[in-house]
């Protein structure tokens, strides 16, 4: 049974997390989103548009691969053929302009950050630097198995990496990934196997298995695995592994009307492939009574064992009496009926 002190620290995880969705006290100036080939960062970003709708925030949507603007966007910035400056310059123009009936936070939606930092290279941190201000929080994308061609001469000899940088600027990262390849690798580790691996690591040439099939994704259950790490002020950092549940198409839908039904959340460990069997929560074996554990035998004593052995009286309790001369301490042994007297050992 999970104690109070658990307890209380997976409902903070929680309520963290939705203070990330939420954008409330600006949780995170800069969210890094790592998403794969397998499983897609869509659902979460579609889950910061809708609640930056429903919190009447401006939404700045700059895409590198959509071609329509999202319903719940309010600013649509096309990447492709802009240079780094011109994207800023294009982007903080929109912080003030047309601000009537929108509060003062503004989210800036980048979908791919992979090209802006291969044309930034050395300078990625001051693009973003640039963006954000006190009522300005980013949610940038990366893919992480897309390869990122940079210029020879935009990273020198002991610069780090963009993904690098990316990682070290965030306040919050958080990683998607695929719920039935978290379920189909759990059962692999509780059976002692090798965990399955899935697109570009399976090493196949030529195919890329990610989702699977469409049964298999249904026995697992709906929703994707967000692993959240969120660097507090203090320089704590809270690590916690969610399954976001999206909503329907239909439901994205009513957008335009404020109708808008946020995801559902909730803990890994809340799932049934990874609940622990041993919680009482859910009607575990322990009996709480008792304290006894469910075993194929039974480990009690019956009432009569139980007064036989309070009866016992151990030898060596008759030793602990002070009975003076210096002979404290002795083993005092009767004789049973049962035990063969030897002459020889008696006298050794």
């Amino acid at each position: 049974m999970p104690s109070s002190t658990q307890s209380h620290a997976r409902s903070h995880s929680l309520l963290l997390l939705q203070k990330l969705l939420n954008l409330r006290d600006s949780a995170s100036p800069l969210t890094l989103v790592l998403d794969t080939l397998e499983q897609s960062a869509a659902p979460v970003v579609h889950e910061f548009l809708s609640r930056a709708k429903i919190s009447k925030s401006k939404t700045i949507f700059l895409s590198s691969s959509l071609l329509r603007k999202p319903p719940a966007a309010d600013v649509f910035v096309k990447a492709w053929g802009k240079t780094p400056e011109a994207l800023r310059a294009e982007i903080t123009s929109h912080y003030s302009s047309g601000s009537a009936g929108h509060a003062h936070k503004v989210l800036v939606v980048i979908d791919g950050v992979n090209g802006i930092a291969s044309a930034a290279g050395s300078h990625l941190s001051m693009f973003l630097s640039g963006l954000v201000t006190p009522a300005v929080s980013i949610v940038a994308v990366y893919h992480a198995d897309v390869p990122l061609v940079l210029p020879p001469s935009s990273l020198g000899e002991y610069e780090p990496h963009p993904l690098t940088t990316l990682c070290h600027l965030a306040t919050a990262v958080l990683r998607v990934g695929s719920l039935y390849q978290a379920v189909e690798r759990r059962r692999a580790r509780n059976r002692s196997l090798q965990e399955p691996e899935w697109g570009l690591a399976e090493g196949r040439e030529g195919v890329l298995v990610g989702l699977g099939s469409a049964e298999k994704r249904a026995a697992a259950g709906e929703g994707l695995v967000l692993e959240m790490e969120l660097r507090r002020r203090s320089g704590r950092a809270v690590a916690e592994k969610f399954v976001l549940v999206s909503q329907s198409a239909a439901a994205a839908a009513a957008v335009q009307d404020h109708k808008v039904q946020t995801s559902r959340l909730y803990l890994l460990s809340d799932h049934p492939a990874f609940r622990d069997p041993s919680d009482t929560d859910q009607g575990g074996a322990v009996d709480e009574g008792d304290g006894e554990m469910e075993t194929t035998f039974n480990l009690g004593l019956t009432e009569k064992q139980r007064r036989d052995r309070e009866g016992i009286v151990l030898p060596y309790f008759d030793a602990q009496t002070d009975i003076g001369a210096g002979e404290g301490g002795r083993i005092l042994y009767e004789m049973g009926r049962e035990d063969d007297f030897d002459d020889e050992e008696d006298e050794i």
